[in-house]
């Protein structure tokens, strides 16, 4: 079914990682053509500030490119990865890099259900919040796998606090990411809703509002650099207790 505009985008997230398994293949080329991409996802990884023996939760791991910034960043820690597209996890799982990191086939909305038992030292969820049908119980659940003084960090669009960035996405993503994303692919359903996810999910403000509500503390937005400035973040937030 061809995506429209006027298709909720409740209804749409429905179709999202069967989607994400037939772009599987040439995921991992279209993400090399993002300028910034791996550098901003080492960036996230980072920041979670992680012991070096932690227990980490890769949320939303597609073909383990994010994965890949945790594993780096921490060499020793124990890494689980969850995506629900199954043709992504088979991609990340025969990833060499990746050998000591352990892929689940799960559900972001219920983690636990999948096999990512808690506690988790730290959680990265990079580009799935804002594509989850309940953002509000995700992060409740996201929360309850973290051990008391844990941290998540959200590494996720958000624009609508400034029309300069609305602007530069809309450029972008109308100019570049669908047109590649539809000739690499042979279609550009996918990438057309990506668009119009990241226009519809929360600006900054709203989505720290929205992680205190879910119960965490210590919430803070770091930038990112290059084109991404104002367009992507990282959203930190940690479980006192």
């Amino acid at each position: 079914m061809r995506e429209t505009s006027a298709e909720p985008l409740a209804d749409r997230k429905q179709r999202v990682p069967g989607e994400f398994d037939r772009v599987a293949r040439r995921y991992d080329l279209l993400c090399a053509l993002n300028p910034g991409y791996a550098k901003h996802l080492a960036l996230s990884a980072r920041r979670l500030e992680l012991p070096a023996r932690a227990r980490a939760l890769d949320l939303c791991c597609g073909t383990g490119l994010s994965t890949r910034a945790l594993v780096r960043a921490y060499p020793e820690a124990e890494v689980v990865a969850l995506d629900a597209s199954r043709e992504m996890i088979a991609l990340a799982a025969r990833k060499p890099e990746l050998g000591a990191a352990r892929f689940l086939v799960g559900d972001a909305m219920d983690p636990a259900a999948a096999g990512a038992a808690g506690p988790f030292d730290g959680v990265l969820m990079a580009y799935g919040i804002r594509n989850v049908p309940d953002p509000d119980l995700c992060l409740a659940r996201v929360r309850a796998l973290l051990a008391p003084g844990g941290v998540a960090c959200f590494h996720e669009y958000s624009v609508a606090d400034s029309r300069a960035a609305r602007a530069v996405w809309n450029a972008v993503a109308a100019g570049v990411i669908v047109p590649l994303g539809a000739a690499a692919t042979g279609s550009g359903e996918l990438f057309r809703y990506l668009r119009r996810s990241v226009l519809a999910f929360d600006g900054v403000r709203a989505f720290e509002a929205r992680l205190r509500r879910a119960g965490f503390d210590g919430v803070t937005t770091l930038p990112m650099d290059g084109w991404q400035r104002g367009i992507v973040h990282s959203f930190l937030a940690r479980r006192r207790a």
